[in-house]
């Protein structure tokens, strides 16, 4: 599959910068050399951006320094000028709203960065949550070759000869103290042996989803998303991806030459063969939009029936991702299931996906299960649609109680979050085992930014009973380390009009996950008088970020991108005057 077309230093994108006998092009290379850079470093050589989101508030990325020098090492060993961009950070913990609602800003920096300055391609460097489809839906509209280098997972935590897994174990213990079976002394040693390295959350959350998803669309070396952040072999990888990358831009390797719907299909199940995060969906959609892919929800859930879960891993598992590495990994899961895969699509190797896996072995069959003993039969993640959701929602049942995936029950209906917090612990709270939770207004316009409140808390009044689960229904996302029977990302969402905003307390609503249903039991007539009654909410924004987001962002059906984003209309590359 690889070309034997190789640019010449003249078709260098970069050329236009350095190469011309002109007075910019004199500004260009002496500040170069300003730099301790000589001609013969960066004269008719692939330049390089490696595009870092280090920062001191993102945990998952601590490495991230040393990994840049590692890249860069790489870029000058296969004959390449490397530079160092620092990019948008997306923390996952500290950001507020939600880190989801900046993910198109740093989509838009990204095009931008890639845009306005001499290179040739990209390095990108991600890994937490948000980072990785910020970095990639920007990339792929630049569509400058790249490569994307996954942060990895942290190692695993521990607490009182207990394996941690950092999310979930958190909601897992979080539930205990509520119910009043955990003290402060306890509490306090899970914070300590929680999360103690650097990399990302070492369940199959939204990190791990990701970085496997890029790897399985063909952004990323092979076995590159599961290597854990701390070892060496992490370095040898970033390395390998500076060297690369060098070598793509001599073939012109574009994004646009690797990803297509085989592509995304790929992705696709990965994912539902990891049982990964229902963030996946979100990110896929907006990442297939810009790279002008039809997809739509139906496809998650035709490749979802196809696919087994057949990654025993946290939340929906037993196991994380150091087991998962030390298994085989992803290339020896996705070898497993060959027969379901497009293994003709081309890869940033220059090779096919076929040709990336051939051969992985799986080594640990209690982690990557066999296919006629799948931890479930269908992928992690189902589509449902229905009169409550119009445009769709998405529940991960494997990591639901079963007894649950078909109920029926009364809404306890939750106008905001701050309404939900501040009575969900109330003791004389209307609720039973068997009442449906609501949470409207927290999805792309009424969180805003859609944050990942989806997992509601289970009372606490039940919580003493031992109740551990219950159904809970929103627009919002719920974080990919998170389990329980939620349905989430239902839409439209309530902010814009949508069947959730007329739900009121005492409402009858059927979940059938089975049949991929999700029904609200009130008649016609009655939603349209509540239609008429409803007026939506203001907004929250006059000005800035926020009231372009609000203004723009799509629906999560569409990959909740903004709209002058999506599509492959060219952008003219910048005049050098």
């Amino acid at each position: 599959m690889a070309s034997h077309f190789r640019l010449t230093p003249e078709q260098l994108r970069s050329h236009r910068w350095f190469g011309p006998d002109d007075l910019r092009s004199f500004g260009h290379r002496s500040r170069a050399k300003q730099m301790g850079f000589a001609t013969e470093d960066f004269a008719g050589k692939p330049v390089i951006g490696i595009l870092n989101t280090w920062s001191d508030l993102n945990t998952c990325h601590t490495h991230f320094k040393q990994r840049a020098e590692e890249a860069k090492r790489g870029v000058w060993q296969a004959g390449g000028f490397p530079v160092e961009l620092p990019v948008m950070t997306l923390s996952e913990m500290f950001m507020k709203p939600t880190s989801m609602f900046y993910r198109n800003l740093v989509a838009m920096e990204v095009e931008e960065t890639l845009r306005c300055y001499p290179l040739d391609g990209a390095v990108l460097m991600g890994g937490c949550d948000k980072t990785t489809p910020a970095l990639l839906m920007g990339a792929i509209t630049m569509d400058l070759p790249c490569i994307y280098l996954p942060a990895g997972a942290m190692v695993k935590g521990s607490w009182r000869g207990n394996t941690l897994g950092s999310g979930s174990d958190v909601w897992k213990y979080w539930d205990e103290r509520r119910a009043g079976r955990l003290d402060c002394e306890a509490w306090g040693e899970l914070e300590d042996g929680i999360a103690r390295s650097p990399g990302t959350c070492m369940t199959m959350g939204t990190a791990a989803t990701l970085m496997s998803v890029a790897e399985a669309m063909g952004l990323a070396l092979p076995g590159a998303s599961d290597i854990p952040a701390v070892q060496a072999a992490h370095s040898r990888m970033a390395t390998q991806c500076g060297r690369r990358i060098v070598d793509m831009v001599w073939e012109d390797l574009k994004p646009s030459r690797i990803l297509t719907k085989h592509s995304f299909e790929n992705a696709i199940i990965a994912d539902m063969a990891l049982g990964g995060s229902t963030n996946a969906i979100v990110h896929i959609l907006a990442m297939a939009r810009r790279a002008g892919i039809d997809l739509v929800l139906e496809d998650f859930d035709r490749l979802s029936r196809q696919t087994p879960l057949i990654a025993n891993l946290r939340p929906s598992g037993q196991f994380l991702m150091e087991d998962f590495h030390d298994a085989g990994g992803l290339r020896a899961l996705l070898e497993s299931i060959r027969d379901l895969l497009h293994c003709d699509a081309l890869t940033v190797t220059g090779k096919t996906l076929g040709e990336n896996i051939a051969g992985a072995e799986i080594y640990t069959p209690a982690v990557i299960l066999p296919r006629d003993k799948p931890l479930a039969p269908e992928g992690g993640t189902f589509v449902l649609r229905g009169n409550l959701c119009p445009n769709g929602a998405v529940i991960k049942p494997a990591a639901a109680d079963p007894r649950l995936l078909t109920h029926r029950g009364e809404a306890l209906v939750f106008s905001t979050y701050a309404e939900l917090k501040a009575n969900i612990d109330r003791e004389d709270l209307d609720v039973m085992p068997d009442t449906v939770l609501v949470l409207q207004n927290a999805g792309p316009l009424g969180g805003p930014g859609m944050p990942e409140w989806g997992m509601l808390p289970i009372p606490k009044k039940l919580l003493k009973q031992g109740i551990r689960d219950m159904v809970r229904l929103s627009d919002a996302r719920m974080s990919g380390t998170s389990y329980g029977t939620c349905v989430l990302h239902i839409a439209p969402e309530s902010a814009a009009g949508g069947p959730l905003a007329l739900v009121r307390t005492g409402d009858e609503i059927e979940l059938n996950v089975p049949a991929r249903t999700l029904t609200l039991h009130v008649s016609d007539e009655e939603l349209a008088k509540r239609r008429a009654a409803w007026t939506p909410p203001a907004s929250r924004y006059e000005r800035g970020y926020g009231r372009l987001l609000m203004d723009q962002i799509t629906q999560a059906d569409e990959g909740c991108d903004f709209r002058f984003l999506a599509g492959t209309q060219p952008t003219p590359e910048p005049e050098i005057f």
